[in-house]
């Protein structure tokens, strides 16, 4: 019997053995199949910025041609992430430019991202980011699973199309913005008829009819039931075929205001504009720690009706009062817009806030469509100027006040006015609910407006009720001046090196003419000790210093300086004089400045310029090379920035140098504003 149980234990253990050996090899073979399946590598295109992948870190697959300048990179071995993904890859040379794969992973954002020439590739500098990247060979790290498909920040693929770039921006929180109960107080201010209040949403100008009679209804809508503890809010609208969408608000009275159309309001001045009150009472002289001048842009369209614009009115009137308005502190001036935009009154016509208060109680509703874009373009044109009481020193705020959406586009008008240094804040109210969007002329509408899309210089209201609770918020942003990033404009915010040939072969009245084109150069910018620095160096075989960027805080002085250099006479060492003026002139440079080198040279030079430029590019100066006569074309692209196109000039005589002035701004101003607005 025993035997008998032994023999049947080594049976079912030799079984056991069998099965495990058989089990093994299975799985081997799996793994080995698993080994074997390709891993699907996602495509992307060349103007992909990796700010719009949200995948942490991922393998990826870049076309061939993304070495093109026009697909921007910004900083050197970590990138940020509004550079083109495989325009870094080219750039730090893990790709050429045939394309590949390559690993990117996502790392914090950098105080500062400084620009290079690596790899074809001329990367640029950026102050600071909120995100980077950094990028690799494309082998897989053990333990990490890669995406087959990224998730963008936005409902469409980059990859789907080639060359569409959406963004999709996240609203920032802002306190006070949540919708809440209205109090007891304000229960018992609002009647019943207000309490019914519904609305219909705004058409777009291309619907608006050619007449100034009252469009037909829409047919159908849905409305809102109330109760007196929710806020007024809008109703949407289905359109019949050829039908325009009607406009209405109503009023306190329950009467309804319809936009007119075709409305012919003269811009500049309402008529018979309200003067300061005179008073023997003292007043203050403003804050001095909000020197800023401010234009407040108020809606005052038909839809808004008059309860909302008499709570628009009272906001204005605690800003005035917050703000503690004085020739020695903040001005502010007010500009309604509705068909057309017309001021109340400017930045000197009340210079405290008593007076300020007492003009804007008087201001009364213009009504018309909402054209915001159209007001915004006024403000740049006329507002901000000396005879309206601009003070040139102060930072120029225009705060945008918007009911639901406007009724024309914004972007354009506010690209002009943050050229023009005009800082852009918007607030808006009640914006519109998903079955409303398609009445909204232009999605996204704030973004492609204010000043920077960080959320410092936007708010969304909830309701009308809530408008109160952006007021502490906004006061303390308008008269943060060292924030408002607007005030720098490619005109006011650069340090300016000048290198001059003057050497044996420009000869004393050719000189004269080089510095003529220097100080016509000069002239186009805004020079003090806080806005754009000039300096100048003068060379042969060897260096002079004429006058530094600390020497002279007006143009005036330096236009002055400029006369007074004297010409030198000997040979030419431009690339001895470029690592001159890095250490001479830009050493000194401000860290929050530009930093612009223009050399003007006759002809070839006699030293190697080569190591010399990209040590100007490696510490971000920014290089415009002009050359004259004999200069050598090959040479001027090597010290120019990339792209040299837009970097290197070339004119075959002195006299035809002023010529050059416009263009060399234009391009200036054009890469200046070609940074990205975050």
């Amino acid at each position: 019997m025993g035997t008998v149980v032994l023999t049947m234990k080594a049976s079912v253990i030799e079984m056991f053995l069998v099965l495990l050996v058989t089990g093994i090899h299975s799985n081997k073979e799996m793994t080995k199949k698993i080994k074997r399946l390709k891993f699907n590598v996602p495509q992307i295109n060349c103007d992909v910025k990796a700010g719009k992948i949200i995948n942490p870190e991922f393998i990826v697959k870049c076309p061939a041609g993304c070495q093109d300048p026009k697909y921007h990179v910004y900083g050197t071995d970590v990138y940020a992430s509004y550079s083109s993904v495989c325009g870094a890859a080219v750039h730090s040379g893990v790709l050429d430019n045939s394309g590949g794969k390559i690993l990117v992973r996502k790392v914090a954002g950098q105080s500062g991202y400084k620009g290079s020439y690596s790899n074809g590739v001329q990367s640029l500098s950026l102050p600071r980011w909120r995100e980077s990247f950094i990028v690799s060979e494309s082998k897989p790290q053990k333990g990490v699973t890669y995406p087959s498909a990224l998730t963008y920040s936005s409902s469409k693929s980059p990859a789907a199309k080639a060359g569409e770039t959406t963004k999709a921006y996240e609203r920032p929180s802002v306190p006070g913005t949540t919708s809440q109960p209205v109090t007891l107080t304000q229960v018992l201010a609002v009647t019943t008829a207000e309490a019914s209040h519904t609305t219909l949403p705004k058409p777009s100008p291309s619907a608006a009819s050619t007449t100034s009679s009252a469009r037909p209804q829409p047919v159908g809508h849905r409305s809102r039931e109330m109760d007196l503890w929710s806020t007024p809010t809008y109703t949407s609208s289905q359109n019949r075929p050829g039908a325009n969408p009607g406009v209405q608000r109503q009023d306190s009275s329950g009467a309804a205001f319809q936009k007119p159309v075709g409305a012919d309001v003269s811009l500049g001045f309402v008529p018979k504009e309200e003067l300061s009150t005179q008073s023997l009472e003292p007043v203050s002289l403003g804050d001095p720690n909000c020197k800023v001048d401010l234009s407040f842009l108020i809606d005052g369209s038909s839809s808004i009706g008059k309860r909302r614009f008499r709570i628009q009115k009272q906001f204005l009137a605690d800003i005035a009062q917050a703000l503690d308005i004085g020739p020695a502190g903040p001005l502010m001036g007010v500009v309604q817009y509705g068909d057309n935009p017309a001021t109340h009154f400017n930045l000197r016509t009340h210079t405290n806030s008593r007076d300020l208060k007492t003009a804007i109680e008087k201001i009364t509703q213009r009504g018309g469509l909402a054209n915001a874009g159209r007001a915004i373009s006024f403000v740049t044109k006329n507002f901000f100027s000396k005879a309206n009481g601009n003070r040139g020193g102060s930072p120029n705020v225009a705060v945008v006040l918007v009911d639901g959406w406007p009724t024309d586009k914004v972007e354009e008008a506010s690209r002009l006015a943050r050229e023009s240094g005009i800082n852009i804040f918007f607030i808006t109210i009640e914006g519109a609910v998903e079955n409303e969007k398609q009445y909204v002329l232009e999605p996204n509408f704030v973004n492609k407006a204010v000043c920077r899309t960080n959320g410092f210089y936007s708010f969304h209201v909830q309701s009308w009720f809530g408008l109160h609770k952006t007021l502490q918020p906004l006061v303390k942003r308008v008269c943060d001046t060292e924030r408002l990033a607007c005030s720098k404009t490619c005109l006011n915010s650069a340090d300016i090196g000048f290198v001059i040939d003057g050497s044996s072969s420009v000869g004393t009245g050719n000189f004269r003419t080089v510095l003529q084109f220097v100080a016509n150069l000069s002239r186009e910018f805004e020079i003090s000790d806080t806005d754009t620095r000039v300096g100048a160096v003068q060379y042969t075989y060897e260096q002079r210093l004429e006058f530094g960027f600390d020497k002279y805080s007006s143009k005036a002085d330096v236009l002055n300086a400029i006369k007074r250099v004297g010409y030198w006479s000997g040979g030419t060492s431009t690339g001895a004089a470029i690592s001159y003026a890095l250490e001479q002139l830009f050493q000194k440079s401000k860290p929050n400045k530009r930093k612009l080198m223009i050399l003007i040279t006759d002809g070839r030079s006699y030293d190697d310029v080569r190591i010399p430029a990209l040590a100007a590019h490696l510490k971000g100066v920014i290089t415009y090379a002009v050359g004259v006569a004999w200069a050598a074309q090959e040479e001027l692209e090597v010290i120019a920035t990339h792209p040299a196109r837009d970097h290197s000039f070339f004119a075959d005589d002195f006299d035809n140098l002023y010529q050059y002035v416009p263009r060399i701004i234009r391009n200036i101003c054009t890469e200046f504003n070609s940074q990205p607005r975050n």
